[in-house]
């Protein structure tokens, strides 16, 4: 079935490869043959030398910032490792489940729809979309599979992007996952497109975005006991194996389904001068006379800006089992027999701003810029139609507690940003927002980072510094809840964090050392009991990372470990070292075949993991069971062939040889057992 797979990967491939090259000599002005008719017959007709450049939108006005074109083979193979999206990742198990990063600066804060943050990593969102801009249109084609028949794990990926001129850009993206799972009733689905474009022109720039997301997790809640993976001789009268599908869980007949877009649409008018610029000269120094075309460049001075910014969410959780109702959840607030949980948000934005543009004189060294945000916010949840509420057998709801079904929810932030994106001694940038209108009220939110580069020993020694201070409410989800098995409404304080921490790297040595500390407080997190807490006091994380290669010649060791730690474990727990090591080599084949051979690791220390609660896709505190301590070991081949990156992967191989038997991600929920995958991926980047 693999084999077939991959056949039909190539002839796709071949097929692509074909429209995409005939198409390249008539999609674009970038593709026209300099100097020629614009006939390809002629044997001295030569193509430009192919440029691209990415980039990604920096909020709140729509910055560029230039990002690398992912055509790295470098760990190709990570993309497919469920438990492998971060050294310490704390997941359900399957390929597209839900995760949560336990490295603490690298963890996001929660979201206004709380249900998408455990799939944050796996759909196409505002932070994450890339923007191309190339003479010759770029396709990216990707095909990864693993497992057999009972536990496949696909992948199909596509993004194209191609200049209709030098100015306008369009391009597509398709992400299709789909994986069974090892264990039973843990299947995921992901559908996620995209649509996007730009215009860069003198007066006047666009950036644009469609994304679509459909995802289906099926939720088992974890297997029954854990002993089914430690020890399974103790539950089967001796017998030491079992099927990782054969293991009983807690849940059959669950899923969660998330749904969701997001449209943004970034338009910049800029105010200038026209600037004569001076003719071409000859070899003596003299004008051109051939030159006769005036030549000009437009100077900005000033720019105004708007940004719309739609997001629409919903989630819907079902449970068919009565007998699971029973077992698994405690409270029924709408009904006994059967679940199905509605919860629905959506977000129009508009942003407005004002720019003095850095650069356009000799002394202005910086921007400065001026923005005003309004917000509309509107909840629709489950009790819409249910009128019963905590009548007959039901539980009756908590003293107090009657949220709303609907609410929406009016707010207006203002404020101010200094960058200085140019110059390779010093750059900066600052922004600074202010809430001035309803939940908004008193929010305060200080961002910023210096960062500067200084020769040192024939390199470069970068530094990087950062700072940030918020004072934000609580989202309105965690104030106000109600659902089949939760129900909840709070008045908790504004969230409040300051955080300082700074980089400094030396590619010479291979040494990239990161520090950061932040101070919390009115902490919001899920309790033990399942339901949302605030802390009122303060807890300090300090984070060291140490990023340290080594190299001679072909032999290559990588390393990345990082220590945490939490004044109060109780609040924020999280595991105090986390280790992944890669030690490989790399070479080249007839100087056309790349290939990266090796062995990696990951390891974290053990601590009290987080539990998961399938009806809101939350992960919740608890200090009954630790996981960590185990080491996940991958045996990888990684291959690079002109455009094409293929891989063959033996994840998980040191599986009761090496490190015990206790690969737990959370308690009860074990990470996959070891397969065998296989994937590539085409870079038609002409």
């Amino acid at each position: 079935m693999i084999l077939r797979r991959v056949k039909a990967l190539i002839a796709l491939t071949v097929m692509m490869s074909g429209i995409i090259t005939a198409s390249a000599q008539s999609f674009g002005s970038g593709s026209t043959v300099s100097g020629s008719s614009g006939s390809s017959s002629s044997s001295s007709t030569k193509l430009p030398e192919q440029v691209v450049w990415a980039w990604k939108m920096l909020p709140p006005l729509g910055l560029r910032e230039r990002v690398p074109v992912d055509t790295t083979l470098y760990n190709y193979y990570l993309n497919f490792v469920p438990n492998d999206v971060t050294p310490a990742w704390a997941t359900t198990g399957n390929y597209g489940a839900e995760g949560m990063n336990m490295l603490y600066m690298e963890r996001e804060n929660i979201s206004d729809f709380f249900f998408r943050d455990a799939l944050t990593h796996w759909l196409p969102m505002r932070g994450n979309h890339v923007f191309y801009n190339s003479r010759i249109p770029i396709t990216q084609l990707g095909y990864s599979t693993g497992g057999g028949k009972e536990n496949t794990q696909d992948r199909l990926s596509m993004n194209f992007s191609g200049n209709v001129n030098r100015r306008i850009q369009v391009g597509a993206m398709l992400d299709y996952l789909y994986s069974k799972g090892s264990y039973a009733n843990q299947s995921a689905k992901h559908v996620n497109w995209g649509l996007s474009g730009s215009y860069m022109g003198d007066r006047y720039e666009l950036q644009a975005f469609y994304n679509h997301y459909n995802s289906l997790n099926k939720e088992n809640g974890g297997i029954t006991d854990s002993l089914y993976i430690v020890d399974p001789a103790v539950l089967q009268g001796g017998v030491s194996k079992i099927e990782p599908s054969a293991i009983p869980t807690n849940l059959s007949s669950s899923h969660n389904r998330l749904t969701g877009a997001e449209l943004m649409v970034n338009n910049k008018l800029k105010f200038g001068f026209w600037k004569d610029l001076p003719r071409d000269t000859l070899e003596t120094g003299e004008p051109d006379p051939a030159d006769t075309i005036p030549k000009r460049e437009f100077v900005a001075v000033s720019s105004v800006t708007w940004t719309l910014d739609y997001q629409a969410s919903r989630h819907l959780f079902i449970n068919k089992s009565s007998e699971e109702e029973k077992s698994f959840w405690e409270n029924h607030y709408l009904s006994n027999s059967a679940t199905h949980d509605v919860t629905k948000y959506w977000s129009l934005k508009n942003i407005v701003g004002l720019s003095l543009v850095e650069g356009f004189h000799k002394y202005a060294k910086f921007g400065l810029s001026a923005f005003m945000i309004h917000e509309i916010r509107k909840y629709n949840q489950t009790p819409d139609t249910v009128t019963n509420l905590g009548l007959d057998d039901l539980t009756p709801l908590p003293e107090g507690v009657n949220p709303a079904a609907s609410a929406t929810r009016n707010l207006l932030w203002v404020g101010g940003q200094l960058t200085k994106q140019r110059g390779s001694l010093l750059r900066y940038e600052a922004t600074a927002k202010f809430g001035l209108l309803g939940d908004a009220i008193g929010e305060v939110d200080l961002d910023g980072n210096i960062n500067t580069s200084i020769p040192l020993f024939g390199d470069t020694l970068d530094i990087d510094a950062t700072g940030s201070f918020s004072n934000r409410t609580a989202p309105y989800l965690m104030n106000n809840y109600i659902s089949n098995h939760f129900a909840w409404q709070n008045d908790f304080g504004k969230e409040r964090r300051l955080r300082v921490g700074g980089a400094i790297d030396y590619s010479r040595s291979r040494t990239r050392i990161e520090v950061g500390v932040e101070n919390v407080q009115n902490y919001l997190y899920f309790g033990d009991n399942f339901l949302p807490a605030q802390y009122s006091g303060s807890v300090q994380v300090f984070s060291a990372s140490l990023r340290q290669n080594f190299k001679l010649g072909i032999l290559h060791w990588d390393n990345r470990v990082t220590y945490q730690t939490s004044s109060n474990e109780e609040i924020i727990p999280l595991p105090k070292l986390a280790v992944y090591s890669n030690l490989y080599l790399w070479f080249k084949v007839a100087k056309v075949l790349t290939v990266q051979m090796g062995v990696d690791c990951d390891w974290y220390s053990e601590y009290f993991a987080p539990t998961y609660q399938p009806s809101t896709m939350a992960f919740c505190n608890q200090r009954s069971a630790k996981a960590g301590g185990y080491p996940f070991m991958n045996a990888y081949v990684n291959m690079k062939l002109s455009k094409t990156r293929f891989y063959v992967l033996f994840s998980h191989f040191n599986q009761g040889m090496i490190g015990g038997n206790n690969y737990f991600s959370m308690p009860l929920y074990p990470m996959n057992p070891r397969r065998f995958q296989m994937g590539l991926i085409v870079d038609f980047l002409n």
